[in-house]
């Protein structure tokens, strides 16, 4: 037999009081007398009352809780960003609602129709390009939405991210001071920020009047995918000197494979990465790569909704962090 679920009828009469007392006791407590404030805390416990939010969050009052999309929940990228948002929700009150879409808009427009039911606060997005009914419902909501990872697209409302063409033309631009000629840029998924860093690297090329070499997959990044698209690399393109990857995992995995394959790291092919993992700096040599500021991108990006929320003016609605470039020893071995 399923238990019932406690209500607050159960608690008042286990206290003695109206149901509209519990009520006030839970919302606004300075209203209730502090004995009484005890009693119903200590029945509360006894009977492991749980809150229901629903009818609040379905009404016009706040709900306090916002929506996060994330495109993968295991990627240490977005688990650092949801780090952030949480030190902010957490602080003052605020539930994170998270809805994983796999960068699929279909996926994601689903996940916002199921979200704004519950009329959620606000939003906070990972891509740029969403579907024409999930932007529909988002200008329908009329809550404020903060998108991440990118400063440089076109955003809803308000962004905070890096600049992913500069970042990767910066650190392309390293691999050819360090004498390397023949960088071929390996990526995943091309969405807008694959496409700014793609960018990036053919400038960074051009501008040394290097000719560009790209190899793009649709599969999901991970070590064993860069391995297999280093072996593509040496029978399409066996001249490189050079691999820059749009994320650490398929970097790492392009080292594992060059290990594997006896290749010397940095002296026959250099390799970089993007995001910075923590683990990229405990292979050997450790890998160079463009160090992201996750955890501050989802700290200000949670700030600026919250400031919204409360009906603080914004001077800017676009926030540019900077990124970092880790030296590591997978472009030049510095120890030598």
């Amino acid at each position: 037999m399923i238990k019932r679920r406690t209500g607050l009828l159960d608690i008042a009469k286990q206290v003695g009081v109206s149901k509209a007392t519990v009520s006030r006791y839970l919302n606004t407590p300075d209203l209730v007398s502090p004995s009484l404030q005890k009693r119903i805390s200590t029945v509360i416990e006894t009977l492991g009352y749980l809150p229901n939010k629903v009818p609040n969050m379905l009404s016009h009052a706040k709900s306090h809780a916002i929506g996060v999309f994330l495109p993968s929940v295991t990627s240490q990228i977005f688990t650092d960003v949801l780090q952030g948002i949480e030190k902010i929700t957490d602080e003052n009150n605020y539930q994170v609602m998270i809805a994983h879409t796999g960068r699929y808009k279909d996926k994601e427009e689903m996940r916002l129709r199921s979200l704004l039911s519950y009329n959620i606060d606000g939003l906070i997005l990972t891509e740029r390009n969403h579907s024409p009914a999930s932007i529909k419902m988002i200008q329908l909501a009329n809550i404020p939405v903060v998108e991440i990872m990118d400063s440089v697209t076109p955003c809803i409302d308000m962004a905070v991210g890096y600049d992913n063409f500069k970042a990767s033309k910066n650190m392309v631009l390293r691999m050819i001071k360090a004498d390397k000629k023949n960088i071929v840029y390996l990526s995943t998924q091309l969405n807008e920020r694959g496409i700014l860093r793609k960018e990036g690297y053919e400038a960074a090329m051009a501008a040394h009047n290097l000719k560009s070499f790209t190899i793009l997959s649709n599969e999901i990044p991970s070590y064993a995918l860069g391995e297999k698209l280093l072996n593509q690399i040496l029978n399409e393109y066996p001249q490189v000197d050079g691999i820059f990857c749009c994320n650490d995992s398929l970097a790492l995995g392009v080292l594992f494979g060059c290990q594997r394959l006896n290749i010397p790291i940095p002296q026959q092919i250099a390799i970089a990465g993007f995001h910075g993992y923590d683990i990229g700096q405990s292979v050997n040599p450790k890998l160079s790569s463009v160090l992201t500021p996750r955890f501050e991108m989802g700290k200000i990006a949670a700030e600026i909704l919250l400031q919204r929320l409360n009906g603080k003016i914004i001077t800017s609605n676009v926030v540019e962090l900077p990124v970092k470039y880790i030296e590591g020893e997978s472009i030049a071995n510095f120890h030598n």
